[in-house]
């Protein structure tokens, strides 16, 4: 079995974000970078089913040499070797658009990422290189097993869940409970210094389709009400908060 995983390069979900340039571009000074926490949900899968059933896991990344670290660190996981596209990820099109591009050089039975990334949220990568190669798009996976050419999954759906099954190839867009996060040990940390990653250039030209960046509005002082006067919370949570 090949898998394909395609991994992203974010921000620490507990790192202080700043703008510069009036507010145009991110400020990565002093960022901590990590695989997005799908991904890592995504990998960890690909590792459990090479182990059941053989193959190889290839990790690919969109990005520049920055996200090397987060590269090794997913060989050290259990990934055989990487790739990376040499290109910043400007936009959904353009990160499916290398995707397709490296997966139809390859016969890979999966290609699975998560079922977004956690810094701009989109989740439309999968459904796009799914058009992109012509095979079937599903997300977000919470359950897969193979037998044989199929895979049998579960999704969440809108009120509840679906366990379907489809024939591969397959792009799927993974989230929790789908495997339990996985942490490198020292041998896998060792061997992945050795793990191949190729870097290649991108095909096609990437759009910059953000405009200007904004911080969410800063949090409201908080009101305490005595729990006697619960009429009085009752009106402020209608007519000043507006969620009654």
């Amino acid at each position: 079995m090949k898998i394909l995983v395609c991994i992203t390069n974010v921000p620490d979900t507990t790192a202080k974000i700043s703008f510069t340039d009036g507010d145009t571009k991110f400020n990565k000074t002093g960022v901590q970078y990590i695989c997005g926490p799908y991904d890592d949900y995504a990998l960890s899968r690909a590792v459990e089913l090479k182990e059941q059933h053989g193959g190889t896991v290839t990790v690919l990344n969109v990005g520049e040499a920055e996200s090397e670290q987060v590269i090794r660190k997913c060989l050290a996981i259990g990934a055989d070797d990487a790739i990376r596209v040499n290109t910043e990820p400007t936009d959904s099109y353009f990160v499916a658009e290398q995707i397709a591009h490296i997966a139809s050089q390859e016969n890979y039975d999966l290609i699975m990422m998560g079922r977004e990334s956690i810094d701009f949220n989109s989740g439309v990568v999968h459904g796009l290189v799914g058009e992109m190669l012509g095979i079937p798009s599903l997300s977000p996976v919470m359950k897969l097993e193979i037998d044989g050419g199929v895979a049998k999954i579960t999704r969440e759906i809108e009120g509840g869940k679906e366990d379907i099954e489809a024939s591969l190839p397959l792009v799927l867009g993974c989230q929790e409970p789908i495997a339990e996060w996985k942490i490198p040990n020292m041998r896998g940390i060792m061997s992945a210094r050795t793990k191949p990653l190729k870097v290649v250039e991108p095909v096609g030209v990437g759009l910059t389709i953000t405009e200007k960046y904004a911080l969410p509005a800063p949090k409201g002082a908080v009101k305490m009400i005595p729990a006697e006067e619960a009429e009085k919370l009752i009106d402020l949570l209608k007519n000043e908060a507006k969620v009654l």
